[in-house]
């Protein structure tokens, strides 16, 4: 019979080759969970108190200084966060959002569960984020508000956004799940906007196993979030009976986070600062070694705006062949999130949107992250650079003129 210790190996053995490739390629994505976190996580199991409480108190207010801002809500997950972010919108029934199709589901599948129309606007093709200009021209008597996301963790045009949203009096909410301390124009992301929603999912910089949060701009959002969050209730107030609560307001959501996740986010804070900069130190490394190439383009971003770099994504010539070749030298790529437009759930808002069907005819992702070691890093730009060799000498092949046939004498009879 199997020890429980043989079966735990197992379990990790089967976790890593589904995240790399059976065990062997260089990954493009890796939970962080450091050891330290243990003690701490043990403490708070074995308290009696594994709910909402002080360790999410004190994970909001250890938060606040990444985001320059103290209006915090720590969630249980990030769909919760844009969720929630909707619903302080007021966005409901027959409103409409504008959003990007260039993301994950999980962006655009609450703006149905308020009951809203999603109106496409389309994108920068060279960053993947959303393009100002179209989203004004999309704006309607009908529209509520703005979703944007910033692709790979690099922020999006957020002064001409908010300048967009303040003149019809809509909301912008960021989709900010990639973008955990990336900053714009000096200030971090979840200090410019109405609202900014994170994602601390198992992949993402930052872990808490499954978390979110919510940051609003506002006080009064805030407060009126912290009561939505848990089904309208003010766990704050005196009550008559331990477990019955006052009159509740509106009806809310059971989005809160637990101090389990709490504790995890806590310790999880202590590193994230040294992962990012890793992030960032490859993305450099591949900006170096990939600005001369034609085969393989990195995307092109302004200096006054840092990434994160969630995602190192490159535009490349014949996608399906660089999947093929990296597939082959053992580094495991993707598009990571499909056009939303193209499933059968969002068939109702389709529309032209030439921005998003160049980026994602090109758009793919390779490891970049805090896990790649100086021997991977230099494998996978030798593998991209060979893919950009093999490219260009197949074009200059195609441009070759055709050989000139000789002409032969016509044999003369004797």
């Amino acid at each position: 019979m199997q020890s429980i210790a043989e079966s735990m190996e197992s379990i990790d053995e089967s976790v890593k080759k589904l995240l790399s490739g059976h065990g062997k390629d260089i990954p493009l994505f890796k939970v962080f969970m450091p050891e330290s976190v243990m003690e701490p996580l043990r403490k708070v199991l074995l308290s009696g108190y594994v709910g909402e409480g002080p360790r999410v108190a004190e994970f909001e207010r250890q938060l606040a200084p990444w985001f320059n801002n103290d209006n915090i809500l720590a969630l249980n997950n990030g769909t919760a966060s844009l969720q929630l972010a909707l619903r302080l919108a007021n966005v409901g029934h027959g409103d409409e959002v504008i959003s990007t199709a260039m993301t994950c589901t999980a962006t655009n599948e609450p703006i149905m569960a308020m009951g809203a129309k999603i109106v496409w606007a389309d994108i920068n093709p060279w960053t993947g984020n959303i393009d100002p200009e179209d989203v004004a021209r999309k704006i309607t008597p009908k529209t509520k508000a703005i979703m944007c996301v910033h692709w790979g963790g690099y922020p999006c045009d957020l002064d001409e956004l908010n300048a967009i949203a303040a003149e019809h009096g809509i909301k912008l909410i960021e989709d900010a799940c990639h973008a955990f301390s990336s900053t714009y124009h000096g200030k971090p992301i979840g200090s410019h906007s109405d609202f900014a929603c994170f994602s601390f999912q198992a992949i993402k910089q930052m872990t808490t196993v499954d978390g979110g949060a919510l940051v609003c701009k506002s006080n009064a959002d805030c407060e009126r979030g912290r009561l939505l969050r848990w089904y309208g209730i003010d766990r704050t107030s005196k009550r008559k009976d331990l477990r019955c609560e006052a009159d509740i307001v509106e009806y809310g959501y059971k989005f809160h986070m637990n101090d389990m996740t709490a504790v995890i986010g806590l310790e999880q804070l202590k590193y994230v600062a040294e992962n990012i900069e890793k992030h960032q130190a490859h993305a450099a490394r591949y900006n170096e070694a990939f600005k001369n190439l034609k085969a393989v383009r990195p995307l092109r971003y302004e200096d006054e705006r840092t990434s994160v770099y969630w995602l190192y994504t490159v535009r490349v010539k014949n996608r399906q062949k660089f999947m093929e070749h990296m597939k082959e030298a053992s580094v495991t790529v993707s598009q990571v999130h499909a056009r939303n437009d193209s499933h059968r759930m969002f068939k109702d808002f389709m529309t032209d949107l030439p921005g998003v069907d160049e980026f994602t005819s090109e758009q793919v992702s390779i490891p970049v992250g805090w896990w790649v070691t100086e021997e991977d890093l230099a494998h996978v730009i030798n593998a991209v650079e060979e893919y950009d060799r093999y490219w260009c000498t197949r074009i200059q092949e195609t441009k070759k003129p055709p050989r000139k046939l000789e002409k032969k004498t016509a044999c003369q009879p004797n």
